[in-house]
């Protein structure tokens, strides 16, 4: 029987994800108080504790950051804010233009949505995290004096933009896709928690359907954890459009793993964000692009996906629907059981909404 477990780099259920050995209440003892030398922020994924993880590209480092936002919000319901980078840019002392949204994470402890932000251009930004509480009150993080770990990748490439691409808390560890300077230079690296330091990683090939060839170098836009017949799954997507499997098992340092291409779900495309979640008993993928909408695509027999290796004009594998209610979706995550949070760009602006999971 096919066990599938959701972690899709949120954790609705992160206590129970833990090992005997990182039980809730240890974790944060483990956090110094300081300032983290935050050289950017791209990737956010929330561990247990309300401990939120911030990739950091340009220096090369993730960081675990104690939010100490811990306590279920007092309402519920959608998250709702119009105008969201207005409000943004103006308690940033700037305009729209000045900033721009890099990633989005729920705190399943608290409710509250997190944001990664960048504001200026070049290497003059500089990076401010945003919390919007379920209230709708936004709010900067402040990053002094909280407690917080650092780990610098030993192996970053030179395009620091991708060194970290995104990054989920499995379990026990903090899975991190990016560029390496590696041979094989698509990387996914698996770093214990609490953190001590990170390997080289290991390197990544898969079968490009529509390219008709392997590739190497190909970084991983997004990806969900995902249990198949009980063991982690890494479930990757890449531009244009193909989705991986990869068992985290294999994710040794040094090692050189083969992904299973499991579905090419069009070409000139780039995927963005995805989730795993259940509905009427089955699990779905929720998946938004930059040019072929928003995806909801099919785990229906995942477990017996043999891979495709050979050329492919368009669509190939999983099915999936486009769901044509859902334009601009930029950033999404998981916000309760039954409910998206959506980072929504439109012709006016920039709003996050909520959606009940398709």
């Amino acid at each position: 029987m096919l066990h599938k477990t959701r972690f899709a780099g949120m954790l609705v259920l992160g206590v129970a994800l833990l090992s005997a050995s990182a039980r809730a209440g240890d974790l944060s003892a483990n956090l110094k108080k300081g300032t983290p030398d935050l050289k950017s922020a791209q990737a956010l994924a929330f561990g247990p504790e309300g401990i939120l993880f911030v990739g950091d590209p340009q220096g090369a480092a993730v960081f675990a950051i104690a939010t100490g936002d811990q306590k279920p919000a007092a309402s519920s319901g959608p998250l709702k804010v119009e105008g969201l980078d207005e409000k943004v840019a103006a308690m940033l002392g700037t305009n729209t233009k000045g900033i721009r949204f890099t990633d989005l994470a729920v705190n399943p402890a608290s409710g509250n949505a997190y944001l990664s932000v960048m504001r200026g251009s070049g290497p003059d930004a500089n990076p401010v995290l945003i919390r919007v509480e379920h209230s709708g009150r936004i709010a900067e993080f402040p990053l002094k004096d909280v407690p917080f770990a650092k780990v610098t990748l030993p192996n970053p490439g030179k395009n620091r933009a991708q060194a970290i691409t995104k990054l989920a808390f499995v379990k026990d560890r903090v899975i991190v896709a990016g560029l390496s300077n590696e041979e094989w230079a698509s990387n996914l690296r698996s770093i214990p928690f609490p953190f001590t330091d990170a390997d080289k990683g290991a390197s990544v090939q898969i079968y490009h359907g529509s390219h008709g060839r392997f590739e190497t170098n190909a970084p991983v836009r997004t990806f969900v954890a995902y249990d198949i017949d009980g063991e982690p799954n890494i479930l990757a997507a890449y531009t244009c459009t193909p989705l991986v499997r990869i068992p985290v098992s294999q994710l040794k340092p040094g090692e050189r793993v083969k992904g299973t291409t499991i579905a090419e779900l069009g070409n000139r495309n780039n995927p963005l964000d995805m989730i795993v979640y259940q509905k009427d008993g089955k699990d779905f993928i929720l998946l938004a692009n930059s040019s072929r909408g928003v995806m909801k695509i099919t785990t229906d027999n995942i477990d017996k996906a043999s891979g495709i290796a050979a050329p492919v004009k368009d669509k190939a594998g999983l099915g999936y629907e486009t769901l044509a209610g859902l334009q601009g979706v930029e950033q999404l995550d998981r916000l309760d059981k039954g409910h998206a949070l959506l980072l929504v760009r439109t012709p006016s602006g920039v709003n996050l909404d909520t959606i009940a999971l398709p």
